[in-house]
């Protein structure tokens, strides 16, 4: 409202010059509508004239499936406008099947409650939903499917994930958490599942993305030289080093609690792992009450579907971990977003709790005050509109 009111003051926040365009400027909103307009094609005079000084290739970093909803949309709204509908379209969706997963599987006494949490805990997320982005999108798609993948409805499963990796390429971690899942049914059962093989989909949908760009840009690894977008770097915890591109600050403290939430996250999801007898034999002076504990856990009345639910979780978590602590960039909070809602269910206890709520309620001006604040300082310096619009 404060953008499209254009007031001139916000909390002692000089805003005279701001509009909605000020939204649709939002780094990286703009950046998926030249992809959306031009479908990669470097002869396209858009790209030739390189918007925003950005070369040809730079644009092989912003994957497909977003720009194809803004191209959709974009005949009812503009090519500006579609950005933001697209997200808060998929946004919506998001939350709807956040609260169809929690309530279905189970997995909270409270799930409006902890859907309504998810909305507002994560100042940047906040942003994130409100601005044009692939976020909302990619945890959806993410999310819808885990949760095939929980019914063994595996076909689904590769669709949803083949989805979510031409989306952003973080989601070929999906693929290696469910290999920990299938590894772990194996042992169980001792019978292989041809079903599995649904699963291909999703690192053969990122195949496709390479071959659309080997087609488009002459290049099949045309991604992988995009410029310096790729910030995967190990060992890890080399974001903190301020004199790279993208850190370019040592003021870097509330990482280390995403760092620690997301690794708590891990940690109490252990038990669900099915390594409990692996870990307490291997490290018996570490963990030698561990057997005994997880022991305890999984012979709590709990249904099949939530413990595998959380196996699942617990595989995803660990491995997006890892890459989380060992990529280089100064926004760790954006690329910890597909964690959030696991670790939103792994304490939902916590989190719908009287006391984190009361805090959550005092804390809300704060977090519209951070994500108007955010929104007025993160944005594209485009002072030509013509590749835009």
């Amino acid at each position: 409202m404060p953008f499209i009111l254009k007031i001139n003051n916000l909390y002692g926040i000089d805003t005279k010059n701001t509009s909605f365009q000020t939204v649709l400027q939002h780094w990286d909103g703009p950046l998926y509508i030249i992809p959306a307009k031009t479908l990669y094609n470097p002869k396209n005079e858009i790209l030739a004239g390189a918007p925003l000084g950005l070369e040809t290739k730079y644009f092989a970093a912003h994957l497909p499936m977003y720009p194809l909803t803004i191209r959709a949309f974009a005949p009812l709204f503009g090519f500006p406008k579609a950005t933001i509908i697209s997200t808060l379209i998929f946004s919506i969706m998001l939350f709807w099947f956040f609260y169809y997963f929690v309530n279905t599987l189970k997995l909270s006494r409270n799930p409006l409650l902890l859907t309504s949490v998810f909305m507002f805990i994560t100042p940047r997320f906040f942003v994130t939903r409100s601005v044009g982005s692939p976020e909302p999108m990619f945890v959806l798609f993410i999310l819808m499917s885990i949760y095939f993948f929980v019914k063994k409805r595996y076909l689904f499963a590769g669709l949803l994930g083949g989805l979510a990796i031409t989306t952003k390429t973080p989601a070929g971690l999906l693929f290696i958490a469910y290999l920990g899942g299938i590894l772990y049914d194996y042992i169980q059962n001792r019978k292989i599942d041809f079903r599995w093989l649904w699963l291909i989909i999703i690192p053969g949908s990122l195949l496709l993305v390479f071959v659309l760009y080997g087609i488009q840009y002459g290049d099949f690894w045309a991604y992988f030289k995009s410029g310096d977008n790729l910030h995967l770097l190990f060992p890890p915890f080399k974001v903190f080093n301020f004199q790279k591109n993208w850190v370019d600050t040592a003021w870097l403290e509330e990482i280390l609690f995403i760092f620690l939430l997301y690794g708590l996250t891990v940690i109490e999801l252990l038990p669900f792992s099915g390594l409990n007898n692996k870990i307490s034999s291997v490290i018996p002076n570490l963990f030698r009450n561990l057997k005994e504990i997880l022991g305890r856990v999984q012979n709590d009345i709990i249904g099949k579907e939530t413990m595998r639910t959380k196996r699942v979780f617990f595989y995803f978590s660990f491995v997006f971990f890892l890459s989380l602590i060992s990529v280089q960039h100064r926004d760790i909070a954006r690329y910890s977003i597909p964690l959030l809602p696991v670790a939103l269910i792994t304490f939902e206890k916590f989190f719908t709790s009287k006391k984190f709520l009361i805090v959550l309620i005092f804390l809300l001006p704060a977090i519209y005050l951070y994500a108007w604040n955010f929104m007025l300082f993160n944005i594209a310096p485009i002072t030509d509109w013509a590749p835009f619009i």
